[in-house]
């Protein structure tokens, strides 16, 4: 009877986990299809609320100002192409840990102590799968034109496009509220990556 249980709960974990990349694939497949072929380098860079933000805000000239929405200043296509990839490579990553994962609870003679910890990290992945989505869907609400979210346990990388001057104060506000008010994780654990 345990082992059904626990099969049962793996086989849901599993579905939970396909129906997320499904809907990753299928959002990814659409972006892909409005895209050339180039993809674009992002610069990384590693904000917190206090780290490179201008110190006077107000002085940005509008063409840079975050909160109009318009975050591309160069190749629209090749940005739009890298948001493509990274959600493309996120899943093709999870998918490949879930089924590592799936064999080593497939495994005969593996011990309760194994099984269980493959069947949290199923889980884990799972949830992370879902609050991304949601992460990126009210990233894209506040105003940015894309989004990508990675979460681990140790934090969150939200990369989003940004004019050549980078992101405002207020684009960096924008985001952590959301992370810090959407996860359990504070803005030290939050990584914003602006592609320009």
């Amino acid at each position: 009877m345990r082992s059904f249980k626990r099969n049962a709960v793996i086989i849901t974990v599993v579905l939970f986990v396909c129906v997320a990349a499904y809907l990753n694939w299928s959002y990814s497949k659409d972006a892909a299809q409005d895209v050339g072929a180039t993809i674009a380098e992002p610069t990384t860079t590693s904000l917190t609320p206090n780290v490179g933000i201008p110190e006077n805000p107000d002085a940005a000239d509008d063409n840079n100002a975050g909160s109009s929405g318009l975050f591309f200043s160069g190749d629209a296509g090749g940005t739009a192409a890298f948001f493509a990839e990274a959600r493309i490579n996120r899943r093709q990553a999870r998918d490949a840990a879930v089924e590592t994962l799936a064999s080593v609870n497939g495994a005969e003679g593996a011990s309760q102590e194994v099984l269980d910890a493959a069947l949290e990290k199923i889980t884990a992945i799972a949830a992370f799968g879902q609050k991304e989505a949601e992460l990126e869907a009210l990233v894209r609400a506040k105003g940015f034109s894309d989004c990508v979210a990675f979460m681990s346990a140790d934090g969150v990388k939200i990369t989003v496009p940004a004019p050549q001057a980078g992101l405002s104060a207020v684009d960096v506000a924008k985001i952590t509220d959301i992370v810090t008010g959407e996860t359990d994780f504070t803005a030290e654990a939050l990584q914003i990556i602006p592609v320009n």
